[in-house]
């Protein structure tokens, strides 16, 4: 053990010594695992007033504006025995050393979802928290499944949780499973039953998840160890049915619960090592013993694993390992949705939704799919903060407020028009051909760029802009009424004539048109239209559930789904500068919204002059992101 090690360990017992009246005092505050949020409106201001930030400057202040409060408190590596509730033995010193020596000193965090569901939002909140304390003291992250339950998980889950990561802009310093640990855990569970910390059971499956304070202790709880050893070996070796057995810890909580399990039998095949095993850690077991493997110095999780610290502290001591410090921090829930992947597989199995992806859900790839930018949801992470309340309840308008502020700095603009009405220009000036104009793709930055589209005597404009009796106020397309502007063209278009079909409906609008700057009176309103346009679908999607907290709505929240979550438009009009976009590309239809291009949009490749093929568009498809106004 390096001698600078040791300076190091008495550095801290030194300082420990002589800070001891302000640990004290600060001891209560430490006992809440409290962590103040970002205030709401300082973190609007603080965005809004830089969209255009370096993307490095972005994830340093995330970084600050997480790590707000009582996080900035956290003990430093080493430093474990001085948080409250930490359990000190007299092994402690020693391990903490050896730790110390093995990570360099450096902040090591986890991410360590389970792979059987999509991540959500809520998992958003906790990539950002473990990267970003970790990289705001130059430490590491680890991306690790609990891939302990063969039943749920699947290898496609494996893939998109990675890519979910690396997609908010988060780099792991190592990939691992708990399945890498499986025979390091497995030794271990026979450790513990060497010393008398754990038995084998033979309570029904019904009865393992451990018992209450009023409940008889285990029949089999004070059986001989070396009969525990070969049952245990037995249950590896597939002589034991499932739920014939499980090992369970020999121990009483604080709570009252008693006994928790360790290992049990699972026949299903595992995504990674197959039908190698017979026998599964729990979470209560193999959680912190994986974090005490990767020398993890801040176990980072949720609240309603706080009831779990008694248990992760006991088990790491009853096998004098390096212990990890757990500290815990409010869940993150939005109001008229579901983050559970028990109930969202529960609505794709009803019909309710089409997958995990489905756009009216907030799981990541559903946020990806209807276009909501990374950085966006990293922001919308940094603003609710951390807290240890029990809950964050955020109303799912905070997350739109980011996406639109991202997306204004980064989607391109185009045109398309929702519901279209014909408009025909009677002395269209000049040529039989369309003109080409000229439209910038970020009109607040000259250098962005720009695109063609056609601009002819038949244009399409939307309906709302029209209006026969006009209300009071309006100032669009009326008969006899003042010209309305066409947008990127310097032109101004009036109404001439009304065509209507045999129900009186208006089938078109003839207009005559001239230059803006020669109309006599010069418009009050503009509007934007197509030309020659792309037909598509639009999507609007609504809140998935008529209620702000679904599951507590009557009749549960199968029945509380809204019947008008979305909407379907068919005939929509797109101009054709959107042809070669990409799924997943977001545009601004100018006046209408954001949107994204979905992934259904359909491509059949054509056999070309040459020898390669290309995709050739036959229809689009967008869901809309974030909606400006309510059109039709």
């Amino acid at each position: 053990m390096s001698c600078l090690v040791r300076i190091a360990w008495l550095a801290v017992s030194l300082r420990l010594r002589l800070a001891s009246t302000s640990w004290e005092a600060s001891r209560a505050c430490k006992a809440t695992g409290r962590i103040r949020s970002c205030d709401l409106a300082c973190m609007c201001k603080r965005w809004s007033h830089s969209p255009d930030q370096p993307v490095s400057m972005q994830v340093q202040e995330i970084q600050e504006l997480l790590l707000k409060g009582e996080a900035r408190r956290f003990h430093k590596p080493g430093e474990n025995h001085l948080t409250e509730g930490y359990v000190v033995t007299p092994k402690t010193k020693q391990l903490l050393l050896q730790h110390l020596e093995a990570t360099g000193s450096s902040v090591v965090t986890r991410f360590p979802p389970e792979p059987n569901g999509i991540l959500h939002i809520g998992h958003a909140k906790a990539i950002n928290f473990n990267f970003a304390y970790a990289k705001a003291h130059r430490g590491i992250t680890y991306l690790r499944y609990d891939d302990t339950n063969p039943e749920t998980e699947e290898g496609r889950f494996i893939d998109e949780i990675e890519e979910m990561v690396r997609w908010l802009g988060y780099e792991p310093y190592k990939i691992t499973f708990a399945s890498d640990y499986f025979p390091q855990l497995y030794q271990y569970a026979v450790e513990l039953i060497r010393r008398g910390h754990s038995y084998v059971c033979h309570e029904r499956q019904e009865d393992l998840q451990g018992w209450g304070k009023d409940t008889p202790p285990s029949p089999w709880r004070d059986r001989p160890t070396a009969e525990s050893l070969q049952l245990f070996e037995d249950m590896k070796n597939g002589k034991l049915k499932e739920g014939e057995a499980v090992v369970r810890m020999k121990v009483t909580f604080p709570d009252g619960k008693k006994d928790p399990v360790a290992y049990r039998i699972k026949l299903a095949t595992h995504p990674r090592t197959g039908d190698s095993w017979r026998v599964y850690p729990t979470y209560d077991f193999a959680h912190c013993l994986c974090d005490s493997i990767e020398n993890i110095t801040h176990s980072l999780c949720t609240k309603e694993f706080q009831h779990k610290r008694p248990s992760y502290y006991w088990l790491c001591n009853a096998l004098d390992v390096y212990c990890p410090v757990q500290w815990e921090y409010s869940r993150l829930s939005l109001k008229h949705t579901l983050l559970s992947k028990r109930k969202i597989l529960k609505l794709i199995q009803a019909g309710v939704i089409s997958d995990w992806d489905d756009p009216r859900l907030y799981t990541l790839s559903a946020l990806r799919r209807r276009g909501f930018p990374p950085r966006a949801i990293n922001r919308f992470c940094a603003e609710v903060g951390v807290s240890a309340s029990d809950g964050q309840m955020v109303h799912p308008e905070v997350l739109e407020h980011f996406a639109k502020e991202e997306l204004n700095r980064s989607a391109r603009r185009a045109m398309a028009v929702l519901c279209p009405l014909k408009v025909v220009i009677t002395n269209f000036p000049g040529k039989e051909d369309p003109l080409q104009i000229e439209v910038p793709d970020f009109p607040s930055v000259p250098s962005g760029g720009s695109h063609v589209v056609p601009f002819g005597s038949t244009l399409y404009v939307e309906r709302s802009d029209f209006m026969e009796l006009p209300l009071k106020g309006y100032r669009r397309l009326v008969p006899g009424g003042r010209p309305v502007g066409l947008r990127h063209t310097g032109m101004a278009i009036a109404v001439q004539e009304i065509v209507k079909d045999a129900s009186g409906e208006v089938q078109e609008v003839r207009v005559t048109c001239q230059e803006v700057s020669k109309c006599p009176q010069k418009p009050k309103a503009y509007i934007h239209w197509v030309c020659d346009p792309l037909p598509c679908t639009v999507r609007h999607y609504n809140k998935l559930f008529l209620s702000e907290q679904p599951e507590d709505a009557p009749g549960g929240f199968l029945a509380d789904v809204n019947p008008d979550s979305v909407q379907v438009l068919e005939g929509v009009l797109v101009d054709r500068s959107v042809r070669e976009a990409t799924p997943l590309q977001t545009f601004q239809f100018q006046r209408l919204g954001y949107y994204c291009l979905d992934k259904d949009t359909s491509r059949d490749p054509v056999e070309c002059t040459h020898t390669h093929t290309e995709p050739i568009i036959i229809h689009l498809t967008f869901n809309i992101t974030i909606s400006m106004i309510q059109l039709c």
